[in-house]
């Protein structure tokens, strides 16, 4: 884990937490633990506002209007990855999106390989778009493809598929 060196996001942790319970709704600390770094993020301290920053935390993401978005991937490392609330399940990025209105959200799980997640997000881009297949079935055949090159689990294991999983519908 590391400090955010921002000032308006002073004491947020990113990385690995703790497993401290919280309400059904998330703390907001929790939730601000969460993040992705966007473009830009390195000039983050001269921002305007914390809108502005280059990070987008969990409880920005969940303030979101994504209903009728039908897939959220997020292929960076350990996107997946969030704080533990017994009865509640887990707090972070793959929890906002989901409560923002993502019908179903691609996250991952570990540390991921640049160059064999470019592959598998193409042949899985592939099996939605042209294939048609389900969201999950589209997942899960990429892997597939992607076991017979990398045989270590590294390489094409580090998804997991949340939510919907038909085929993508055609745009309206």
């Amino acid at each position: 884990p590391f400090w955010s060196p921002f000032a308006e996001r002073k004491g947020v942790l990113i990385g690995d937490f703790g497993s401290e319970a919280m309400g059904m709704r998330g703390d907001t600390d929790s939730l601000s633990r969460s993040a992705l770094v966007l473009a830009d993020a390195a000039q983050g301290e001269r921002a305007q506002s914390a809108a502005e920053d280059g990070l987008l935390t969990a409880e920005e993401a969940r303030s979101l209007d994504l209903f009728g978005t039908q897939l959220v991937v997020l292929s960076a490392c350990d996107t997946g990855q969030g704080e533990l609330s017994v009865g509640q399940g887990v707090y972070g990025l793959r929890r906002a999106f989901l409560v923002a209105g993502a019908e179903t959200l691609v996250t991952s799980l570990w540390q991921v390989s640049d160059s064999a997640t470019g592959k598998l997000m193409q042949m899985y881009y592939q099996k939605l778009l042209k294939e048609k297949k389900g969201r999950l079935d589209g997942m899960q055949e990429a892997m597939k493809e992607m076991r017979d090159k990398y045989k270590h689990p590294y390489y094409w294991a580090p998804f997991l598929v949340i939510g919907s999983d038909g085929p993508l519908r055609p745009p309206a």
